[in-house]
């Protein structure tokens, strides 16, 4: 008896080690990814990663106010911008279930002002950025002046609903915050009350969501950050903005604690039924059956091969990015306090890799240039036209026409991973083992390709002299653009354009590309082997004289 007790104990004790163990490891993972990204100086960021009301890990990183050096923790108070969507979706969704609307209405049922077009606008085409309706932001009419007016939502909507359609509704998906601002208008008509008001009652106070709110700027918002952007490594305040105007497509503010709380909740059924979840969760289909990767209020994606649901949101001083495992109750916020570009969905995709237990691990495979080059051609990508694959300077590069380019890294036969993000690209085979196309998938939609009988060369360096790059060095000007400049630095050629400033690699007399991007420069020279001009060939040609 004693001796089966103590079996037992060692075993719950062993088991008991090996939990710890793991959590300590998976911290370390976490720590190993966030701190090589974010430091203690400058704006500030809030990483919060959980399981369900679990917290996994969480870390605030600089500043909450450069100015009075404060710093940041994950308590704070951020903008959301555009994750703002997947609440106004829900309300929608909620709406729906009460049998107060259905997405399949014709908006001018809410909305009769709003002029007739040639084609009936569905809710749901609001909902999944389907609608044609045209992006006010976009406008010439969305001034910096008009930034800073408090209109009213009717007045929003008067900004574009003149305007004509891009596409018929269900032809294609092109992202409008119009759209979500007509589903906030359109849950102030059925309610009676503002979008703020109901908001906070459906959704904040039921939730516990207490650090939650519509943004204003007269109110006292307790733990509320300052919004900054970063321009050529110095931060300024950010421009100021209505927060009227970001509206129900943009206009909440949060802390990644009550973020966590509305993943729970949603994953807990208590603000909508499973099966309408999962279809807000679920990308939309067009007319002609291609799926737009975009549900209601959430992009689509996948975590390692669990479904995922995500959205980015900016705005005036702030980064937000959102994403949630609904089969895993697995959630991560990361907040920034900066409005400056920045690419989150790879660092928070591998934080989630890692509290699945399947972190991303690709290991480079060194192939020979002659391995390399077997895999040379033009592809026609599923809606998205043809990209080339070329073997250049040694390294095998994807690009569109005109784009920018990306190194493909093998990790395994036939096998790529696509610069340093998490999308992988794999080469399919005939019957008979030729090359016929290849797929790619990652965190966002998974796509396919069929191969061109088009042949492609490869355009290994060569070698040219310190004397004769110098003579490329020096001004040109095209006939309707900017001023084109060479520049030579250390043995390597620069084409410069403003602040932007491309590498230039020889691979024949006088021919120069982009290292990073679809471009081609050669420079024209007379008979006496003076350069007079360049041709630059991106998505056509264009010839700039040398000043």
């Amino acid at each position: 008896m004693k001796t089966s007790l103590l079996a037992s104990l060692c075993f719950i004790f062993s088991l008991l080690i090996q939990v710890i163990t793991l959590a300590q490891t998976n911290q370390q993972q976490f720590d190993s990814l966030t701190n090589l990204q974010f430091h203690k100086d400058g704006a500030g960021t809030v990483v919060y990663l959980s399981r369900g009301n679990e917290t996994l890990y969480q870390k605030a990183f600089g500043k909450a106010n450069i100015e009075l050096d404060v710093a940041m923790t994950s308590e704070h108070v951020f903008r959301l911008g555009s994750v703002t969507k997947q609440f106004t979706a829900v309300l929608i969704l909620l709406l729906q279930e009460q049998g107060k609307l259905s997405i399949q209405d014709d908006i001018r049922k809410y909305i009769p002002d709003f002029p007739e077009k040639q084609k009936v606008i569905t809710i749901e085409a609001l909902l999944t950025h389907t609608s044609g309706v045209i992006n006010y932001t976009g406008l010439q009419s969305f001034t910096e002046e008009l930034k800073r007016k408090d209109l009213s939502p009717k007045q929003l909507v008067d900004l574009f609903k003149l305007e004509p359609l891009k596409y018929d509704p269900g032809s294609d998906y092109e992202y409008s915050n119009s759209g979500y601002v007509l589903l906030g208008y359109i849950i102030e008509q059925i309610t009676g009350k503002s979008y703020a008001e109901f908001t906070y009652e459906t959704i904040f106070k039921p939730l516990g969501m207490n650090h939650s709110y519509y943004d204003s700027p007269t109110r006292i918002i307790p733990g509320r950050v300052s919004g900054y952007v970063q321009r050529n490594g110095a931060y300024r305040n950010a421009d100021y903005l209505s927060m009227n105007l970001p509206y129900s497509a943009g206009s909440l503010m949060s802390t990644a604690g009550d973020l966590q709380k509305w993943y729970s909740s949603l994953y807990d059924g208590k603000l909508l039924k499973q099966e309408t979840m999962k279809k807000a969760q679920t990308s939309f289909k067009l007319n002609n059956g291609r799926l737009t990767g975009y549900g209601y209020g959430w992009e689509t994606g996948n975590v390692q091969g669990s479904p995922s649901v995500k959205h980015v949101g900016v705005v005036n001083g702030f980064f937000a990015y959102a994403a949630y495992l609904p089969l895993e109750n697995l959630s991560i916020s990361i907040l920034r306090n900066c409005d400056s570009p920045y690419e989150p969905d790879i660092l928070a995709s591998k934080l989630l890799a890692v509290a699945l237990g399947k972190p991303y691990d690709y290991k480079p495979v060194k192939l020979k240039s002659s391995e390399l080059e077997v895999f040379q051609g033009v592809y026609n990508v599923k809606n998205s036209g043809k990209h080339s694959v070329r073997l250049q300077d040694g390294n095998l590069m994807y690009y569109y026409l005109g784009g920018p380019k990306t190194r493909l890294v093998s990790y395994g036969k036939d096998q790529f991973v696509m610069g340093n993000s998490l999308n992988t690209l794999k080469f399919t085979r005939d019957e008979k083992g030729n090359l016929d196309g290849f797929t790619t998938s990652g965190t966002g939609m998974p796509s396919s390709a069929v191969r061109e009988n088009i042949v492609l060369k490869a355009q290994p360096k060569i070698k040219v002299s310190k004397a004769q790059l110098e003579k490329y060095i020096g001004k040109y000007q095209f006939n309707f653009g900017p001023v084109f400049e060479v520049l030579l630095e250390n043995n390597i050629l620069y084409g410069k354009v403003g602040n932007d400033r491309k590498e230039l690699v020889p691979f024949d007399k006088h021919k120069f590309y982009a290292r990073d991007l679809d471009a081609v420069i050669v420079f024209n020279v007379d008979g006496k082997g003076t350069v007079i001009s360049l041709t630059k060939t991106q998505n056509s040609d264009m010839v700039a004289k040398k000043i």
